[in-house]
């Protein structure tokens, strides 16, 4: 007997439907050879501290730190769980071969891996593979199914990522708590990944509790109905710096007083063509992003509608970290298209002519085990959506669309404007000088992939950035000639220089994609993806084990740190515990061992060391954090 082992009982099911074991039993399916049975995703985790040794049940500064010889796995203390674990240990021991089903990941193989050590299976193991959950992938799955040995090093890098996250956070946890919090209740939990992002929400807010404002003055000036301000000088074009500011009030009030009522001329008008190509497909990090930032969804709860999506067979694989699709996908997306009939007046235009296929899409070289999120084909209109999965599907499905769109062309105007000045200088003499300014404007001739966005009941694409400011409007300017001129209208303007925006989730998301950094390019992004920390996976849970602990809270949508996140940042002196950039040097290295390029045994290694440098360095600390303040009595 065949033995298949999928993640959920509802994923379980379908391969059973497929295979044609029909006759239920508790636990798991069986007919035609085979016997299907599931998890409840994780039935086993790694050993807790009093399993290796009785006296590490206590905490005691002087145990740590705490080191296993060798890691251990057990059941989860869950009455289900060990039922549903003794079903599969009694089939695993009389299966003539297993095929692993677990979804196509590093977690899913580490769930179904540790099942197995524990079930103690002997017999030969298979992986299906497959990137979405349709009858036709299934099927094309148990066809192709690949050696248990071609995923070694997808298991060995997420075994490390879990043995990391024990020994740093089981051993720092307890290690700044009995320091730092003697006497006290209050546990100061630490965590790989964990800490070095709560250290970026609480030193952006630090960043605005400190943040300085500084006056500025700003002259802009209207000319036929068009707003034209400061031109920036070379040096400020160059460095992105000032923005034609003007730093006092003196000398704005002077640079008014000369142009007020003089002529205004055009200096120069430009035009340039340029191409916009459709939006990138998503990756889960940018789905994340998106609705955030037009739904409100937190990263959470769009993993779980993205995750159902996938279930239900409308979407492809979703905890991926690529917006390409391999070459092999090309062949597949007319049929792909066919089947989102509800946008069938978008697609219409595409049937009969050879399907656009752009390399900023289609690279089999950038992408690894999965590639970005698509529809499946699947009629939207024929399946059990929630109305929320809907909007996050239109947002798949037109993304997906656009790609075969031709780009918007659109052309960019620039006109540059001067006012001539004459001034009297200390030796009474005229001195004849200028003041320039500058209006841009966009105007689409082609919409090109647009019309996507603007058909039906669609989302605006693209009306804000990460940061959530609204991008400038597309304005079209009127028919300017160069050496017109006539009356305009200067104002000056007193206004302050701005502290930096607190996270939100989508801000926040990519700042973990790209450890810290602030990077808007796709291309730099994604260059920067390899040191990103967290994984697509688990960003989402991260976030929310911060609101869970009290670290931070939502105003809004805006994330803050609470006094309690700000005071454990405050005790923490070891930089590689909080660092963005030193944390996305560990994730490499998981991604380097997941790629055959760094040893496992080496980077446990070196882990161990770590945890023992920090241990031995809180320890000789001398920092004692002042008692907490008696609770005065009600009166």
């Amino acid at each position: 007997m065949i033995v298949c082992i999928a993640e959920k009982p509802s994923v379980g099911r379908d391969i059973a439907r497929i295979l044609g074991a029909n006759v239920a039993h508790d636990g798991y399916m069986e007919g035609n050879g085979y016997q299907v049975t599931w998890t409840f995703g994780h039935l086993c985790t790694l050993k807790e501290p009093q399993d290796y040794t009785p006296w590490w049940k206590q905490w005691n500064l002087d145990d740590l730190p705490m080191i296993p010889q060798r890691f251990g796995i057990k059941l989860i203390n869950n009455d289900g769980y060990e039922k549903q674990f003794h079903t599969i240990e009694r089939l695993m021991q009389a299966a003539e071969s297993i095929v692993n089903c677990g979804d196509a990941g590093q977690e899913g193989e580490l769930i179904q891996r540790w099942v197995m050590q524990k079930a103690q299976a002997k017999c030969p193991v298979k992986r299906l593979w497959i990137s979405s959950m349709t009858d036709e992938a299934i099927k094309e799955g148990f066809a192709n199914l690949k050696s248990q040995d071609d995923y070694q090093s997808l298991y060995e890098a997420g075994l490390c990522r879990a043995i990391g996250d024990w020994l740093l956070g089981m051993n720092a946890t307890r290690l700044y708590t009995l320091k730092y919090r003697q006497g006290q209740r209050q546990v100061l939990s630490i965590g790989r990944v964990q800490t070095p992002t709560l250290a970026m929400i609480v030193n952006r807010q630090l960043e605005i509790r400190n943040f300085k404002p500084e006056q500025y003055w700003v002259l802009a000036t209207v000319y036929r109905g068009t707003l034209f301000t400061l031109k920036q000088s070379d040096d400020e074009e160059n460095t992105g710096s000032n923005k034609g500011r003007i730093s006092s009030e003196e000398e704005g009030r002077k640079a008014f007083e000369l142009i007020k009522d003089r002529d205004f001329e055009v200096t120069g008008v430009s035009k340039k063509a340029g191409n916009e190509a459709p939006p990138r497909l998503f990756d889960l990090t940018s789905l994340q992003v998106e609705c955030n930032k037009k739904f409100s969804f937190s990263a959470d709860e769009t993993l779980k509608y993205i995750q159902n999506l996938y279930e239900k067979k409308f979407t492809t694989y979703p905890r991926v970290d690529t917006t390409y699709l391999s070459d092999d996908i090309y062949p597949k997306c007319p049929k792909i298209l066919q089947g989102l009939v509800p946008y069938m007046p978008l697609i219409q235009p595409l049937m009969g002519t050879k399907l656009k296929k752009s390399k900023k899409v289609f690279d089999t070289s950038k992408v690894t085990d999965h590639h970005a999120i698509i529809p499946t084909g699947m009629n939207p209109a024929n399946g059990d959506m929630t109305y929320n999965e809907k909007k996050v599907f239109d947002l798949i499905a037109r993304r997906f669309i656009a790609v075969f769109y031709p780009d918007c062309k659109f052309s960019s105007t620039t006109v540059t404007g001067k006012v001539e000045t004459e001034e009297l200088n200390s030796q009474g003499k005229v001195k004849k000088g200028k003041v320039e300014f500058k209006a841009t404007g966009k105007q689409i001739l082609e919409q090109g992939w647009r019309d996507v966005f603007s058909w039906g009941h669609a989302t605006k694409e693209a009306v804000t950035d990460d940061e959530g400011n609204k991008k400038e409007e597309e304005k079209m300017l009127p028919d300017f000639k160069k050496g017109e001129h006539g009356p305009h209208t200067p104002t000056l303007t007193e206004k302050w220089t701005q502290p930096p925006k607190p996270y939100t989730e989508a801000t926040l998301l990519r700042a973990m994609e790209t450890a810290g950094k602030n990077v808007t390019d796709e291309e730099l992004r994604d260059a920067l993806k390899e040191n990103g920390i967290g994984r697509p996976s688990t960003r989402a849970a991260i976030i929310e084990t911060l609101f869970k602990r009290n670290y931070i809270r939502k105003e809004r949508k805006s994330l803050v740190a609470t006094e309690t996140g700000i005071q454990l940042i405050g005790l923490i002196h070891n930089d590689l515990l909080k660092s963005a950039e030193l944390t996305g040097q560990w994730e490499k290295k998981l991604r380097e061992i997941e790629a055959h390029k760094y040893n496992a045994q080496q980077f446990i290694y070196e882990l161990k060391q770590m945890v023992w440098q920090l241990v031995q360095q809180v320890k000789s600390d001398p920092y004692r954090p002042a008692p907490p303040q008696p609770t005065a009595p009600n009166t």
